[in-house]
């Protein structure tokens, strides 16, 4: 149903160089970025906390919340888009975004972000390194951070210990869990090495989601079909990413596999059912890579 994930979430791994991901990395984690220098990448992508900060709307500029919840962005490279709504091919596109959203990071422009970056030296000499030869700019600062989250993978998890062949990584509880996920239909959606991340679905499909306030990728495409359309989430390490849903507003994972039951497939699902699915998804939960995330001194 799963295969193991990548080492590095790119069609081709050699353009992520050792340059790019040390900038990368840096860049991720400078609260410089932003337009009073208070809110970093990290700061809503915690990647100590299997990248998310836990809260159902992130604080940005000014304590503003967002209006969706921040998904972590642990092996969301491998994803078919970025953001809930799709908005975003890849994470190189994504990183723009948060920088000059108003609410988020608030930078006024690129152009904004390019002249704080060549004021400090130490960065002038970290993308000279990275691409050289050519100038600071705005597109390398996101191709920068998109080398850095295409390393950001959560291997060796016992769901990826079992793939391997070693067959006691996982309980009978558990695989009854699997079995359970596999038949019911949920593996429909959450499927591959990323178990989900890979197609839109429409929330509510076989019965309607109770809160439609936000329209999902409705807002992106503007075609009828699309309202209450989302990414499908990736299940990897999904007992540490809660709240869950587009809007935070599920609290548990049991009540969130519940929900799923019921407005996705249709099926009531009993207690039993409910605990040894959570039992499997708790198998997903893979090791963070310590010594890739260390906060680096920051450029002066």
């Amino acid at each position: 149903m799963t295969a193991k994930l990548p080492d590095v979430m790119s069609a081709d791994p050699a353009s992520i160089t050792p340059a790019k991901v040390d900038l990368g990395r840096m860049l991720f984690y400078d609260p410089r970025l932003s337009v009073n220098k208070d809110v970093s990448c990290n700061s809503c992508h915690d990647l100590q906390k299997y990248g998310v900060d836990g809260k159902q709307f992130s604080s940005g500029d000014k304590s503003q919340l967002g209006g969706r919840n921040s998904p972590t962005v642990y092996n969301a490279a491998g994803h078919l888009a970025q953001f809930w709504d799709g908005r975003a091919a890849d994470v190189e596109a994504q990183a723009k975004g948060p920088v000059l959203n108003p609410v988020e990071m608030a930078m006024p422009s690129g152009g904004e972000v390019e002249r704080r970056l060549r004021a400090i030296p130490g960065y002038e000499r970290a993308f000279e390194k990275a691409f050289p030869g050519e100038p600071i700019t705005f597109d390398n600062m996101a191709r920068a951070i998109g080398a850095f989250e295409r390393k950001l993978v959560t291997a060796n998890s016992r769901w990826d210990q079992f793939l391997s062949g070693k067959r006691d990584a996982i309980s009978n509880d558990e695989m009854s869990g699997h079995h359970e996920f596999m038949h019911g239909g949920c593996a429909s959606c959450h499927n591959g090495a990323y178990v989900g991340g890979k197609m839109f679905q429409k929330l509510g499909a076989e019965k309607p989601w109770p809160d439609t306030k936000d329209l999902g990728r409705f807002e992106v495409t503007k075609a009828e079909t699309d309202k209450m359309v989302f990414k499908v989430p990736s299940l990897r390490n999904v007992e540490k990413t809660g709240p869950y849903f587009h809007n935070g507003s599920i609290a548990t994972l049991d009540e969130a596999v519940r929900r799923m039951g019921e407005h996705q497939l249709n099926v009531k699902l009993t207690d039993i059912q409910v605990r040894r699915i959570t039992a499997w998804l708790r198998t997903l939960t893979g090791e963070l890579p310590r010594e890739y995330i260390r906060v680096p001194k920051l450029p002066d």
